[in-house]
């Protein structure tokens, strides 16, 4: 079971919107450099909906060539439509990919059986691990625990990734219902800390672009059950929790990565570069977790 700080990675564009594969590269030393204990590529905060198919699967390949098996990546390959989300699962496990992370159907708004019958369907048409992902508030569907609870012995769904608007109540939801043994990682880093220390597997985190080295120690505390620690951690990353959201993720997280000198300032309309309202913002929660 993978467990940690897990870094939903962003995917550095050229100002004019290329893919930077130099770039790329010099993120995945970086995190494991930082001690971050794998890494999401193409998810939300990677921009999937704006990378087309051959790009998606491009930048989870260079991600897996540069990670060279030192930890473990997942792949983004959730859509809305499940052929596609076939077809994505299939590539990233043809590149090495180590699992899959699949979020729910986003704007067809499926019912519950209609989730189920989706999520079957890409586990037994590729038999790479897969980790459902949550996420009501962009998505506009809720994957109930009860679904949770009828996909979870399907053999190669190996948890989930929680971030609806009440993480910690719905990981206790979940665990009621599918036992201490199926992972739980949150999708919200603000509650990420308390998650882990109730049982919780780790965390799919946009701070940890910002601030790997402090995720991966205040997580570990937390699922080492070492509240004083873990919570001395995650009030300095407090402010990095709430300000990477003062604008549509990826935005603020680009910002703040680009000001750090790792990545170009690139991103795909139709979100935009963080407006100069907000950098002092961000730039204070950075000062305030030591990263400038």
């Amino acid at each position: 079971m993978m467990q940690g700080s897990i870094v939903a990675l962003v995917t550095p564009m050229f100002p004019d919107g290329r893919l930077d594969e130099p770039s790329l590269r010099k993120l995945v030393d970086f995190h494991i450099d930082q001690g971050t204990d794998a890494i999401v590529a193409v998810g939300t905060t990677g921009e999937s909906a704006t990378l087309d198919h051959e790009e998606h699967c491009q930048v989870i390949k260079w991600v897996i060539d540069q990670a060279k098996g030192r930890i473990p990546v997942i792949a983004g390959t959730g859509s809305n439509s499940t052929q596609e989300a076939i077809e994505l699962t299939t590539a990233a496990a043809k590149a090495g990919a180590d699992a899959c992370l699949l979020v729910t159907p986003y704007y067809n708004k499926p019912t519950q059986e209609g989730l189920y019958r989706h999520y079957r369907a890409v586990a037994e048409a590729v038999s790479i691990p897969q980790i459902l992902y949550n996420v009501p508030g962009r998505t506009a569907c809720d994957l109930l625990p009860e679904t949770v609870a009828r996909l979870a012995p399907i053999d190669n769904i190996v948890g989930i990734k929680e971030a609806c608007s009440t993480p910690i109540e719905r990981a206790r939801q979940i665990r009621e219902l599918c036992g201490p043994d199926f992972p739980i990682y949150s999708g919200d880093d603000a509650a990420a800390c308390e998650l882990c220390l109730q049982g919780g597997a780790g965390v799919i985190s946009v701070t940890a672009n910002v601030a790997p080295k402090l995720m991966h120690e205040m997580i570990s505390a937390a699922i080492a059950e070492n509240r004083d620690q873990a919570q001395t951690l995650d009030n300095r990353l407090a402010g990095l929790h709430r300000t990477l959201f003062v604008e549509s993720n990826p935005i603020p997280v680009k910002w703040a990565v680009h000001t750090m000198g790792l990545i170009s300032n690139g991103i795909r309309l139709p979100l935009t570069w963080l407006s100069t309202a907000c950098q002092a913002e961000v730039r204070s929660a950075m000062q305030s977790a030591g990263i400038l």
